[in-house]
């Protein structure tokens, strides 16, 4: 009779020890919070050797991509914790001790993710390098870009993120209103048969970026004919000198001011507009178009962010 005390002593209390949270791969109780009906989706992504298994309706949401934060913020989803330094202006209401601070894009802080307990995390190519010490504490979704199947590869976080949330019908809205307006814009720009480049401005410093590359879309995407077709694709861009702005003559330069969406230094208008710039088309006929770097630099892949860049590429028609 005891024997048979004691056993169900010690089941009932192993039932208590598993509903108080189950175990990482350290042996760790993870305890975070899931939805209460327990669904699941399995998402499958480029750092994961395995699909991620990942709660419908998650509550403990991380994010480290600004344009995942910017998506969740159109789509009306709530985040709990996100790295706080240099948020876009216009999300600036995440910059709030109501959220987490989880310290920057480059140097996440782990104890602080750790002690959140997160349902699931969302990381892009700042973070790609640190996946596994993400993937460690919960459910980590790698959200990058394929710069050469831009629109597509936009298209595939927006819907994840709406299957994940139950957002399907919202996302599918935005995304029709997105094709419209791209459609109008890249007639547009194949009727002038404007010739363009795209330069990041960064310390007085300029990179130029090509089709296939990171800002590629204003060709890609948006119609915009290259000036120069042999641009190197690299994360950084290609290093070049005002020379070379000059010997190209480009129709319309598109320029993203680095400095300005980092809040480092002046404005690069004052290194951009040189006298070798202003001897160019783009100069001579009002075609210097300076993008906003909080959308280009930071945020770029989000349904907000996207809206946006399509309004400011238009600019240069």
């Amino acid at each position: 009779m005891k024997k048979l005390t004691m056993t169900l002593l010690l089941s009932a209390l192993m039932v208590v020890l598993a509903a108080c949270g189950g175990n990482d791969k350290e042996g760790k109780t993870t305890g975070s919070t899931v939805n209460e009906s327990g669904e699941t989706i399995t998402i499958e992504h480029e750092l994961s050797t395995e699909p991620v298994e990942v709660p419908k309706n998650p509550e403990k949401v991380v994010v480290f991509d600004f344009g995942t934060l910017d998506t969740m913020d159109a789509l009306g989803i709530e985040v709990a914790g996100l790295p706080r330094a240099n948020v876009p202006g216009y999300l600036s209401k995440y910059d709030d001790d109501k959220y987490v601070n989880l310290g920057s894009l480059k140097e996440p802080d782990f104890e602080a993710i750790h002690a959140m307990k997160p349902d699931v995390i969302f990381i892009s190519t700042r973070q790609a390098e640190l996946y596994d010490q993400f993937a460690e504490i919960a459910p980590t979704i790698y959200v990058g870009l394929d710069y050469t199947h831009y629109m597509d590869s936009f298209k595939h976080n927006a819907e994840m993120i709406g299957e994940i949330f139950g957002k399907e019908d919202e996302v599918k809205s935005e995304l029709a209103t997105i094709d419209e307006d791209i459609a109008a814009i890249h007639e547009k720009a194949a009727e002038t048969g404007s010739k363009a480049l795209v330069v990041l401005a960064s310390e007085g410093k300029v990179s130029a970026y090509g089709p296939n590359s990171r800002f590629g879309l204003v060709h890609d995407v948006l119609g915009y004919k290259p000036v120069d077709e042999k641009i190197e694709v690299s994360t950084h861009g290609q290093n070049i000198s005002f020379e070379y702005i000059f010997d190209k003559n480009p129709d319309v330069l598109f320029v993203i001011d680095r400095d300005a969406a980092i809040g480092n230094g002046a404005s690069a208008k004052d290194s951009i507009e040189n006298d070798l710039v202003k001897k160019t088309s783009a100069y001579k006929n009002n075609k210097i178009v300076y993008l906003n770097g909080e959308y280009w630099y930071l945020s770029g892949g989000g349904l907000l962010s996207m809206k946006e860049m399509i309004k400011e590429v238009e600019a240069g028609l």
